[in-house]
């Protein structure tokens, strides 16, 4: 006999677990949620869960399970009694999945700080066109959407602000949003003092904003350079400091921390996203995929020196201007501190 009493009694919780999948050249975000009972809200209590990789291109079918390890839990606004869980892919033997990003990153004293600036495209699938589009024609050309009023000129508001209450409610640290340069084109802006937190924020954002568009019927496009043409393209711009460049107080060290970046152009383009070469063509605030080149506040540079890095004495950040906004920010990070720690060893010899 079933004690309703007893079951009444026990406090159900939703965790919604979050991961990336083996999908290539880029990556899609997966969930499943887990009931669990009399849960606190702690990380810590969020157990280790399995899923099939065979369906996620991630397993074979004859060795399907692969691990879900949690890293990060964030208070879920959208639901009752839940939780938002990222977690990071494992084999079985507990190792780092082949496709875990998260598992690159060479920061466990949080002294690397990222803010990624997130654009995005809110896209009709219908029509196949960014919201603002006229089927079967064009809108004006791009130049009075950019942080626009209006609903001649910003499409798509109520998504966006419903995301951005979603991601306050959640914990997660949005520093700002506004809408971009082209058509249904819009920003998010996350900090984060650790890159592996920055990852995680970053990839629950882009999460909300998925499930908040599906209640719109809308998708969101993460593609760098979805309309071909004279408008603007996606990027994830990723602005990054660590200890020698908040205090490095010297413009020669700030040069040659991006004098490193100039012989690995080819290692950073492989992990700032795909199809990135439409994108940074040399036109539309870019620098052309195949060269380099730094400047103090040159939005067409590579990596641009910001002027508040240099107004403050040469103690600031950097911003590097080519990733792509459907770039995984795990790598992308995972590949800047890579090369700053060989700088910083150089400028320390």
């Amino acid at each position: 006999m079933v004690n309703n009493k007893y079951i009444k009694t026990m406090a159900k919780t939703k965790l919604e677990y979050v991961w990336l999948d083996g999908n290539k050249p880029t990556q899609c975000l997966r969930s499943k949620t887990k009931i669990v009972t009399d849960f606190d809200g702690s990380l810590d209590n969020c157990p280790m869960w399995s899923f099939d990789g065979s369906s996620t291109q991630q397993a074979e079918g004859n060795s399907s399970d692969c691990l879900l390890k949690p890293v990060a839990i964030f208070p879920d606004p959208d639901r009752k009694n839940a939780y938002l869980v990222m977690t990071e892919v494992l084999n079985p033997d507990g190792t780092p999945h082949e496709s875990n990003g998260r598992a690159l990153i060479d920061d466990n004293d949080n002294d690397f700080w990222f803010g990624f600036e997130q654009e995005y495209f809110l896209w009709n699938p219908e029509t196949n066109l960014p919201l603002g589009f006229p089927t079967g024609g064009y809108p004006r050309p791009q130049g009075p959407y950019y942080c626009s009023v209006g609903a001649t000129n910003a499409f798509g508001r109520s998504v966006v602000e419903e995301h951005l209450d979603l991601c306050l409610e959640a914990g997660i640290n949005v520093e700002g949003i506004n809408a971009e340069v082209a058509t249904g084109q819009w920003e998010f802006q996350i900090f984060a003092k650790g890159a592996a937190e920055a990852g995680d924020q970053v990839w629950i954002a882009r999460y909300l904003l998925e499930r908040t568009a599906e209640k719109y019927g809308l998708s969101i496009n993460w593609h760098p350079k979805p309309l071909k043409g004279d408008w603007n393209g996606s990027g994830m711009h990723a602005n990054f400091s660590n200890d020698l460049l908040r205090n490095a107080g010297s413009r020669g060290v700030y040069e040659q921390v991006c004098e490193s970046f100039a012989p690995l152009v080819t290692e950073h383009i492989e992990v700032y996203g795909a199809d990135n070469d439409q994108r940074l063509t040399g036109a539309h605030e870019t620098q052309s995929i195949d060269k380099f080149s730094y400047g103090v506040s040159d939005r067409g540079a590579s990596i641009r020196i910001p002027i508040g890095t240099v107004e403050n004495g040469w103690k600031g950040w950097l911003e590097d201007r080519r990733p792509a906004s459907n770039g995984d920010p795990y790598k992308i990070a995972a590949r800047i501190i890579r090369t700053v720690k060989k700088a910083e060893v150089e400028v320390a010899a």
